[in-house]
């Protein structure tokens, strides 16, 4: 019954409601823009319309398209001297979970001196205090996976170190409005909607068997998991599903929240060594290639029996009575979505490397270490990387 909860930030959500941005309380008079250095949200009207509703607010806008799939230090650090050489005064960041994670890093360093690993715990980072408060930020959604939108963190790679970490942390960097319409999210790929879906399912899954974990985050992270449970495998199939993808916003957003509330495992500082090195891994597309051995780890110690029959019965088998259930339902979503056959091998992963990705887990992101039900040791690491391998 201990937990700590603070979500500060307005969320307007429901489809078509990007047509309201004008007439919500913005943070400031010029605003950077920051998208993807990609096609969709141009292609899809999501610019168009947020440049719209951002002039219709009287907000002067320098747009900046420099953010790409896993954002790296130095397009933040080039995002920051683009916002102080254009006098913004707060970002809005339009794009699913990079863009979101790169804008707090930007709006980080746009009002801070230095490079960003000095403000980064882990690795090499130096590990400082910010000085000055972040330029505000506001989040418009066009993905359900990160749960971005609702959280305090981003996650950067430094590709000089090969190092993928979560930066900031601080009260001051959770958005203070974030717009989830899923009308945004029906243009996304079915295999990118898939790797997202996961994504979010997994921020919700680890956060229920943390240790941090607590009734308030139960609540929200059963709630999540239900909803991608039913879900997830009809936005993938029709993307014009405009319920499913309503019901799949709505779960990001809780798995967003959760894991403010209580803390993913090393499931992500695993996944995250691995996109680090191999740039080109989808993160989603990652976690779901390891989900079965990192998840099976813990069953075999008994870790939380209960948790994973809970985890079970909340994606759909109503009856289930073992933690084995669990794999079954995972599986079984994995293979309704498409994406079961996944490989490390496609990614140009090889058996080598998994001493390296072990340590660089727990070098990087070794708190999560925290979360987990059990010890995880680094021979284990390396051998659910082992398991995982095709």
């Amino acid at each position: 019954m201990s937990f700590n909860m603070y979500v500060p930030t307005r969320f307007v959500f429901g489809k078509g409601r990007l047509s309201e941005l004008h007439q919500q309380k913005l943070p400031g008079k010029k605003a950077m823009l920051t998208i993807s250095n990609g096609k969709s949200v141009r292609k899809n009207g999501a610019l168009d319309r947020t440049e719209e509703q951002l002039k219709l607010a009287g907000v002067k806008i320098a747009l900046f398209a420099g953010i790409g799939a896993n954002p790296t230090k130095t397009a933040i650090m080039d995002g920051a001297k683009f916002a102080r050489d254009n006098g913004c005064d707060f970002i809005v960041a339009l794009g699913g979970g990079s863009v979101m994670d790169a804008a707090k890093a930007i709006a980080m360093m746009a009002a801070n001196d230095g490079d960003l690993w000095d403000y980064v715990g882990g690795g090499t980072g130096k590990g400082l205090k910010i000085k000055s408060d972040p330029l505000p930020i506001v989040c418009i959604t066009t993905t359900a996976g990160t749960g971005s939108e609702a959280d305090q963190w981003g996650v950067v790679t430094n590709e000089e170190t090969n190092e993928k970490i979560g930066v900031g942390g601080y009260d001051s960097l959770f958005p203070v409005l974030s717009v989830i319409d899923p009308e945004l999210m029906v243009s996304v790929p079915p295999k990118f909607t898939a790797y997202q879906g996961f994504d979010a399912l997994f921020h919700a899954t680890e956060s229920y068997i943390s240790t941090f974990a607590s009734m308030m985050s139960d609540m929200y992270a059963l709630t999540a998991i239900e909803n991608v449970g039913k879900y997830l495998a009809r936005a993938v199939k029709d993307g014009s599903d405009i319920e499913a993808r309503e019901h799949m916003a709505f779960a990001n957003t809780l798995s967003g929240v959760v894991m403010t509330v209580s803390v993913t495992t090393a499931e992500h500082s695993l996944e995250h060594a691995m996109s680090a090195y191999h740039p080109d891994l989808p993160h989603g597309a990652g976690l779901i290639i390891i989900s079965k051995a990192f998840h099976e780890f813990f069953i075999e110690k008994h870790a939380c029996d209960d948790c994973f029959i809970r985890m079970a019965q909340a994606l759909g088998m109503k009856n289930a009575a073992k933690p084995e259930d669990f794999i079954t339902m995972l599986i079984k979503l994995q293979e309704d979505c498409g994406v079961a056959d996944l490989k490390m091998s496609d990614y140009g992963f090889e058996p080598s490397e998994f001493e390296a990705l072990a340590r660089n887990a727990q070098e990087t992101m070794g708190g999560l270490f925290a979360a987990n039900p059990c010890e995880l040791s680094h021979e284990d690491c390396v051998k659910i990387y082992k398991k995982s391998f095709r």
